[in-house]
Parts: C-alpha cells; sequence; structure tokens
C-alpha cells in the first residue's frame, strides 16, 4: 500500500492515476473549493472517498504535509524497459532516457522526475538497490508527475547502457570535474543522460561505459550544483538542441 497526500498531488493522481487507485480519505471538517474539485474527480470515476478523522490520515502520511487529504494506492507501478523503449517516438524521431545512478534522496529523485517530465523525457531508469524508489515522498516532490512518467526499475544499470547503446542511443554522463562543457555538444539521436549520486557521483563502470562525459561550467567557491538543478539544466538544454520545446 502506498499513500499519496496533499491537495496537489493527490489531484494528480485522481487525474492521472489507473486503476491501482483504492479509496480518498479527507479529514473531517475540511472544506473548500480544492476539496469539492477532488471530491468530484473521485465521484466520476467511481473512486471510494472517505471521512476520517485527522489523526488517521497523520499516522498514514506519517510525518508529511498532508493538508488534511490522501489518496491510497494498492502498489506503484513500474515500466517495463521493453514497453519504454517501444514508446513512439517523438516527432523528431528522437528519444530521451533519464538514468538516475544511486541517488537515494527522495526530494531529488522527485523533482528529477518532475522536471524530466517537464522537458519531454521519454522515460527514467533507477536501479532497485542502493536508490530511493517511487514512494509517498517521492511523488509529493514530483508534483504528482511519477504518475504519468514511465520509471523502470532495472538490476543492472550498466547492463542497461549496454542495451541503449544497442538501440542506438548515446550516452551522456554528468561528470563536473572529467566533462567536457554541455554545451559542446550537437546531441543528435536518442540520448540516454546519467545522473550520479550527490556524494560519489557516477559510479566508475557506470562512467565507463558512457559515450560522453559532460559538465555544467560554474563560478563561485562550491564545486557541484545539486543533483536536480544539474540535470534540470542538462535536460533544458538537450531539449532545446532537439527542438521539443
Amino acid at each position: 500500500m502506498l499513500t499519496i497526500y496533499g491537495v496537489h498531488p493527490v489531484t494528480e493522481a485522481l487525474e492521472h492515476g489507473g486503476s491501482e487507485i483504492e479509496k480518498v480519505i479527507i479529514a473531517r471538517g475540511r472544506r473548500g473549493r480544492d476539496v469539492r474539485h477532488i471530491e468530484g474527480i473521485a465521484s466520476r470515476r467511481g473512486i471510494p472517498l472517505f471521512r476520517e478523522d485527522g489523526g488517521v490520515i497523520d499516522e498514514l502520511a506519517g510525518s508529511g504535509s498532508h493538508q488534511g487529504i490522501c489518496l491510497v494506492l494498492r502498489k506503484f507501478r513500474y515500466a517495463v524497459l521493453d514497453d519504454v523503449l517501444a514508446l513512439p517516438h517523438e516527432p523528431n524521431g528522437q528519444k530521451l532516457i533519464l538514468i538516475l545512478d544511486c541517488i537515494e534522496d527522495p526530494q531529488n529523485v522527485g523533482s528529477l522526475i518532475r522536471t524530466a517530465h517537464c522537458f519531454g523525457v521519454t522515460g527514467i531508469i533507477i536501479p532497485e538497490d542502493r536508490s530511493a524508489s517511487v514512494t509517498a515522498a517521492v511523488i509529493k516532490a514530483s508534483a504528482g508527475a511519477a504518475l504519468h512518467t514511465p520509471i523502470t526499475r532495472v538490476v543492472n544499470i550498466s547492463k542497461v547502457i549496454d542495451r541503449l547503446q544497442k538501440e542506438g542511443f548515446w550516452i551522456y554522463g554528468a561528470d563536473g570535474r572529467a566533462g567536457r562543457p554541455f554545451d559542446a555538444f550537437d546531441y543528435e539521436g536518442s540520448i540516454g543522460l546519467v545522473m550520479g549520486s550527490e556524494q560519489r557521483g557516477i559510479r566508475p563502470l557506470v562512467k565507463k561505459k558512457c559515450d560522453y562525459l559532460i559538465s555544467v561550467p560554474m563560478t563561485g567557491r562550491l564545486d557541484s550544483l545539486n543533483v536536480s538543478v544539474a540535470a534540470g539544466i542538462l535536460m533544458h538544454h538537450i531539449a532545446r538542441r532537439k527542438h521539443c520545446i
């Protein structure tokens, strides 16, 4: 069971989620336009809606800011890699896959999913181990984008990169120390963009698999950007070069 909480994430889930939605719970006494909107969607879709004491939602949401509203999913559905690769090509005939190599902070993963969705990413790949999975906190941080962005969990990132390269993808790895400036490339063809953890970056074996290493030039005394910020800069640039935005 997976609980989503907060007005915006619950609304997104109701508007874009599928049969995995089990029920909606609203705190007794909670009123307002946003509540009426949620009630209306749930009613039209035949999704059960319950009124409960606030303590019930507190327990379901944990320490999260739930705004008196939560939604229960039976289980998050990860996409199958074959299905992601079989998705129709964008108008320019190219795809952009975001590969997250062992990013463990749920807030970062949620932000990355949200940004990826906004810049037309075809799908997102995360490893099964040493990585944040898609939880309620990730869905909330993604502003609901996790519910309508294909996300695949795989055992071995290196083998997936091999598969993508055989499918014609060029793999770019973000590396603030060894990479060439990101705007030095044309980004032609289908692209796999690898982002590593903030503490360690991309793992050595995964880094060796990359066709190119890229970086974001910076000034100032800090030596790195937050991973979600760096990925946003890179994805925006790639999308612009591909005329997707």
